[in-house]
């Protein structure tokens, strides 16, 4: 005798989106599909609300200073007082110079800092760092002014873009610093396990399997912390001072964006008041292409 069949169960029809048939009528799914839509509508809100700060900036700087952004403006130097013309080149490459100085300064310092932080010390040590660390990221940047006016300054008896570079890497150190400890906190401990198994040494660990993982979180902090001193004024105008004319040497003062913006929104003229939202605008794009270069070159997965 043939064996009878196995009853299949019965199989409930589905609906296109994938529940039961029946379910979607349901007063529950309802409300379900209701509170999903409106939690969407309200996130695209919020991040509509985030991102427009900056187009508004954007756009009221393309129309108060788009006139001004010319190719002179970006290849000659200031016309003398009271004339019109004339542009902020001298500024745009000395606010390069200084974010670099600051950025070869600081970004040693604190993604070291952040290593140590994160894989030596006790726990007090490493308690007194962070709390160290966010005091001083609490600082207001007149006073980094202040202290490196007092420090380098006078003694050197005169303004610099050394002393500049300066003040603004003492402004990036805790912010790379806190941001690569939370870095290379995140990378799992199976990998250093893994490199310690192998009988790497642990400095070699650190710096071929640590750092390497978390390399794209390191160069966005200090992007961030470089960005985030490449619009400061008050530290410079105690240090660097600004010039009008090009500045060769680090031990002379130099011109920089924020300064210059500053300087020509102040005076009486016109003129320069346009020239002063170019400036501004120039600023933006500087930090917007900054942001962009670090992307595109920390690309691509890490081996």
């Amino acid at each position: 005798m043939s064996p009878s069949p196995t009853p299949r169960a019965p199989q409930r029809k589905t609906r296109t989106d994938g529940f039961p048939k029946g379910m979607g009528d349901s007063p529950r799914y309802r409300m379900r599909k209701i509170l999903d839509r409106l939690f969407q509508i309200v996130s695209a809100l919020a991040a509509i609300v985030v991102i427009s700060p900056l187009l508004l900036i954007f756009v009221f700087l393309l129309s108060s200073g788009g006139s001004s952004l010319t190719w002179d403006f970006l290849t000659q130097l200031p016309k003398p007082v009271g004339e019109t013309g004339g542009g902020m080149a001298n500024a745009v490459v000395g606010s390069c110079i200084l974010v670099a100085v600051a950025t070869a300064i600081g970004a040693p310092i604190g993604v070291l800092g952040g290593v140590c932080l994160c894989e030596y010390g006790g726990p007090r040590l490493r308690a007194a760092i962070r709390f160290t660390a966010d005091v001083l990221n609490a600082v207001p940047s007149i006073i980094w002014g202040i202290v490196v006016y007092s420090w380098v300054v006078l003694r050197m008896k005169t303004f610099s873009g050394l002393a500049g570079g300066l003040a603004l890497s003492f402004i990036m150190i805790p912010l790379i610093l806190r941001t690569t400890e939370d870095v290379v906190r995140l990378v799992p401990p199976a990998y250093r396990e893994a490199g310690l198994a192998l009988g790497i040494r642990r400095s070699q660990v650190i710096l071929h399997i640590v750092l390497a993982t978390a390399r794209r979180g390191v160069v966005t902090g200090v992007l961030l912390a470089a960005a985030r001193v490449a619009g400061e004024t008050a530290p410079l105008l105690f240090t660097a001072f600004g010039n009008r004319v090009w500045a060769s040497r680090l031990d002379e003062p130099m011109a920089a964006l924020p300064l210059q913006i500053f300087a020509y929104a102040i005076s009486p003229y016109p003129d320069w008041h346009r020239q002063a939202w170019a400036g501004a605008l120039v600023l933006l794009a500087l930090v917007f292409l900054m942001n962009a270069v670090v992307r595109i070159l920390s690309k691509g997965k890490t081996r």
